[in-house]
């Protein structure tokens, strides 16, 4: 019995180690001196992409068409001792639920709706997480924006764009010109509200970059005034 305990003890022990050593920190940086500088890739032309039908905002004049990859699923089989999978293929990119889109988004492709031309919102590789229209802003100005929460750069170095990445937010005018980045480089997106005509948001900052977003980190408060040209954000200090 003794022996048994024993041997399990070590298996325990064994399993919590290798997990450990399986956790991916959520950002590696480049080297040694930890540089806060990010590489963004732009979009591999030959990769088979598709798009979801178009999407258009209550009141707007343009149609958003969701860019996607195909998604392949493996199932086990239900039944009993079969080790059978089962293939599934989802040609769905987003959900549209006004005023959001989400998603797994790499791109979205912006058309007036009044002409068959169609641009891009970036030439950079991105997995758009949501987009979300600011229709109470626009009924009250008249300014019609855009605000997504994405990943813009593969900071665990995984090869993929994911949950698993940090999370940035950007803004953009309804028909995806002056797309831009409002969170600073590897900022990890905390939340964010929009209150009258003002943009608030919350990040955290890896400051004593051991790759983990945790409680020994710094948390930054910033706001834009979205009526401004510049959109430049500006730091707040709500505990003083």
């Amino acid at each position: 019995m003794k022996l048994y305990i024993a041997l399990l003890a070590i298996s325990l022990t064994t399993i919590v180690s290798c997990r450990k050593e399986n956790e991916t920190p959520k950002v590696i940086y480049e080297t040694e001196k930890k540089t806060t500088e990010v590489n963004y890739q732009k979009i591999d032309s030959t990769e088979i992409k598709i798009a979801d039908l178009p999407i258009k905002f209550s009141g707007t004049n343009y149609l958003l068409h969701p860019i996607g990859n195909v998604r392949v699923y493996n199932t086990g089989s239900s039944r009993s001792g079969s080790s059978k999978t089962n293939t599934q293929v989802s040609y769905k990119i987003s959900n549209y639920s006004t005023p959001e889109i989400t998603g797994f988004i790499n791109n979205v492709m912006f058309q007036h709706k009044d002409s068959l031309e169609l641009k891009p919102l970036t030439a950079n590789r991105m997995e758009i997480l949501s987009i979300n229209y600011l229709d109470e802003l626009a009924l009250k100005t008249n300014k019609q924006f855009l605000v997504y929460t994405l990943v813009d750069v593969d900071t665990n170095k995984d090869g993929r764009y994911d949950d698993n990445d940090i999370k940035t937010l950007y803004i953009s005018k309804i028909n995806g010109t002056k797309f831009t980045k409002l969170t600073p480089d590897l900022h990890e997106l905390i939340d964010w509200q929009v209150i009258d005509d003002k943009l608030y948001f919350r990040s955290v900052e890896d400051i004593n970059k051991n790759g983990e977003f945790d409680s020994n980190d710094a948390i930054h408060y910033s706001f834009i005034n979205l009526l401004s040209e510049d959109w430049k954000p500006e730091q707040y200090n709500p505990l003083k």
